[in-house]
C-alpha cells in the first residue's frame, strides 16, 4: 500500500480523531454537525482556511484567467461542444455539488467507454479498481494534456469563490462511488471538497481506490494549517512532474 512520503507517515485510518465506525447511522438532522473532536471543527478550518482560499484565488487570477481563455478556445476549435461543463458530485455534508471543469472528453462519448469495456477485459478490471482508465477512449487529444497537467481543474475556482469547495480537501465524488467509501463515507463528508488534496500529492491516479479513501480519511483526522501548506507546495511539484495523472 502506498504511503504519503511527503509527510513521512503511514496511512493510519484507525488512529487519530475519527474511527470509521463512529458515525454510521447518523440521523439526517446531525449531518451538518461536525464533531467537536475533529480538527476541521476548529476556528482555523472554519475561518482561516476560507481566507487562505480567497488569497490564493485572487493571487493566481492574473495568470489563470488568460490561460483559461486560451484553453477554452483550444477546446472549442478542436472538438464539438462547449469548453466548460459541470458535473454533479457529493459536497460537504452530503449536499449536491456541481463541479466546473474544462471539457476533456468528446461530446456524448459514453458509448465509446461502454464499447471499450465490453471488448477489453484489462480495461474492465482497471475501471472496477480505480474508476479511471489510463487509455480512456472518451478523452480528446487536448483533454489528455489538460488531465496530465491538471489544467482541466482551473474552472473549479468558480466553486471556491461560491464557497462550495476549497483549494485543498478531499476530491468530491459521484454518487455511485459512495459505496466504495463504505463505513468511512460519513467521516469523508464532513470536510469541504477540494481541488487538490492528500491523495493527489501522494500518488494521484496510480493509487488504488482504497488508498485514496484512506488518505481522504487521514486528511479529515489530522488536518492542520501546516498540512494545508505542505499539500499546496507539493501540488506545484506534482503538477510539474505530471506523474500519476490521466
Amino acid at each position: 500500500m502506498a504511503t504519503p512520503e511527503f509527510f513521512n507517515t503511514e496511512i493510519a485510518y484507525n488512529e487519530g480523531h475519527v474511527h470509521a465506525g463512529d458515525y454510521t447511522g447518523v440521523p439526517e438532522s446531525q449531518l451538518r454537525a461536525v464533531p467537536a473532536n475533529l480538527p476541521i471543527a476548529s476556528f482555523s478550518y472554519r475561518a482561516v482556511k476560507p481566507l487562505i482560499d480567497l488569497v490564493i484565488v485572487f493571487l493566481t487570477l492574473p495568470l489563470v484567467l488568460p490561460l483559461g481563455l486560451l484553453i477554452a478556445a483550444a477546446i472549442r476549435i478542436t472538438s464539438k461542444g462547449s469548453a466548460l461543463y459541470r458535473h454533479r458530485r457529493i459536497g460537504q455534508f452530503q449536499q449536491p455539488l456541481y463541479v466546473w471543469k474544462f471539457r476533456t472528453m468528446y461530446k456524448d462519448s459514453d458509448h465509446l467507454l461502454e464499447h471499450h469495456l465490453s471488448t477489453n477485459p484489462d480495461a474492465r478490471r482497471e475501471w472496477a479498481d480505480a474508476h479511471k482508465l489510463k487509455d480512456d477512449p472518451r478523452v480528446t487529444p487536448i483533454g489528455k494534456f489538460l488531465r496530465r497537467t491538471s489544467l482541466d481543474e482551473i474552472p473549479q475556482i468558480i466553486n471556491v469563490l461560491a464557497g462550495e469547495m476549497s483549494v485543498v480537501g478531499p476530491r468530491p465524488i459521484v454518487d455511485k462511488e459512495r459505496p466504495k467509501y463504505g463505513m468511512y463515507f460519513q467521516v469523508f463528508s464532513y470536510a469541504m471538497p477540494g481541488i487538490t488534496g492528500l491523495w493527489q500529492v501522494s500518488g494521484r491516479c496510480d493509487l488504488t481506490y482504497e488508498e485514496r479513501v484512506l488518505l481522504d480519511v487521514q486528511y479529515v483526522n489530522r488536518w492542520s494549517l501546516w498540512m494545508e501548506l505542505k499539500i499546496l507546495l507539493k501540488t506545484i511539484f506534482v503538477m510539474m512532474q505530471r506523474e500519476g495523472a490521466y
